[in-house]
Order: structure tokens, then sequence, then C-alpha cells
């Protein structure tokens, strides 16, 4: 970790970052660990990130005396000052927001479901998952985000894969990635969350920035509580 990393990880919020992410992490747990008619593996994104976000904030967030704000389908984006149009308009997955006297968060996460296919695996990293916190306009300004990959086979089959493209020079030149102190395209174990799988930090244009100038990425991997198969799912759907 260079020594401008270990400034700004130092002075970022960690407490309240690390108690949203256990409560989303419990949240999950609970709602993934049986087969559920409108939460599970053949469910659309916001179907999980909805039911999600109100289950952690009515439950799991006032069992831990979590005093941020949840919210689900955020619109972010700009608006022309001469035409009054909204332009470049988009809707984080879920984002916890925070602040006290000195200190203000507002934490990203956005999910994707993730298999063994390399399309997978371009739906995470490329423009429409990763890299809109790098070039599209998520958490602007912020310093940490999250991506959270839902876990559709294997985490075995899934994760090093990942992993693995991003060493894909061409990839990383596109996601702007700052290399570790050894080289490498993303730090394992994680340095900001012990839940996180890996970090990856990238470079971005001073408008979207925080004052340091780049961003760094948490990587959380959720599994279902039980296996995912599209045998297996269909079995449990004509059961209930």
């Amino acid at each position: 970790m260079s020594a401008a990393t270990a400034g700004w990880i130092a002075a970022f919020p960690l407490q309240p970052a690390t108690e949203a992410v256990e409560a989303l992490r419990q949240g999950w747990s609970d709602l993934a660990a049986i087969w559920k008619p409108h939460f599970n593996p053949t469910t659309k994104e916001p179907g999980l990130t909805k039911a999600l976000k109100i289950y952690v904030e009515n439950h799991v967030a006032r069992e831990r005396g979590l005093l941020g704000i949840w919210a689900t389908e955020d619109i972010i984006g700009d608006v022309d000052p001469n035409t009054g149009e909204v332009v470049e308009e988009r809707r984080t997955d879920i984002l916890y927001g925070w602040n006290d006297q000195s200190q203000s968060l507002k934490l990203v996460f956005e999910f994707k479901r993730l298999g063994r296919q390399k399309k997978h695996r371009d739906h995470y990293l490329k423009d429409q998952g990763l890299g809109r916190f790098v070039t599209g306009i998520y958490s602007r300004k912020q310093a940490v985000a999250a991506m959270v990959g839902v876990l559709l086979d294997p985490e075995d089959e899934v994760v090093p894969p990942v992993r693995k493209a991003l060493e894909d020079k061409t990839l990383g030149a596109a996601l702007k990635l700052r290399p570790t102190a050894t080289g490498a395209p993303f730090a394992k174990p994680s340095e900001l969350f012990a839940a996180a799988d890996f970090d990856t930090e990238h470079d971005r244009d001073a408008k979207l920035a925080p004052t340091f100038g780049h961003i760094r990425v948490a990587h959380f991997f959720f599994a279902f509580g039980y296996p995912t198969s599209t045998k297996k799912t269909k079995a449990s759907a004509a059961k209930a």
C-alpha cells in the first residue's frame, strides 16, 4: 500500500462503512438461506436488491443500531443548467449514507448476477458493472465503493476467473487500474473490509474523483445457501 493510499484509508470513516457491509451480509445470509419464490437465483437484480435493502433497513440495521440511511434505486445524474434537462441519469442498486460532524459517507453497492460464463464476467467488469465507478458517474467524489457478485455457480468456478481477467492489460487500461506496490492489478486480501475478496483501485477524472484522484472498489461475492443449478432451482420452484 502506498503512503498516499494509507493516508486516505486512515481518514476514511471505516467503522460505519464496515457496519453497513456486515448488515448487508447478514441480510443476504438471512434471505438466501433457503429457496424463496421471490428471492432465488432466477430473481433479477432489481428484485434481489429491493428485497435486501428493505429487509436490512427494517430488521438488521435496527437490531445493530445503525444510524445511517439506506436507499435503493437512488437516482443520480446531472442537470443541464441551460435547459433544465436531466442528463446521464443512473440508478444505484443499494446506497448507505452516513455522516457526523466531520465526515460523511455514501457507500454504493452495485450488484451483478455472476455465473461462470465469460459474458457474466464482462457484465461484471466492464461498462455495465465495475466501469460505472471508473468512467461512469457512480460514487462521484467518493473514496470507496463496492461491487457485489451474486454467485450463480460455485465460487471456485466464478471468482478466480474474475481475478484472472483483471490481469488483461487492455481491460486494465479501460478500467484505469492502479497496480499495487507489487504490480498486481488487485489487492488480496482486501485492505478495506475483511469480508471482501479483493480490492481494485482506479484513477478517475477530476470531476468524478475525490481530492486524491482515485477510487477503491471492494469486491464481495454473495452465495445462496443451497445449490444454484438450473435443475435444482426448477425443482425447488415446482415444490413451492
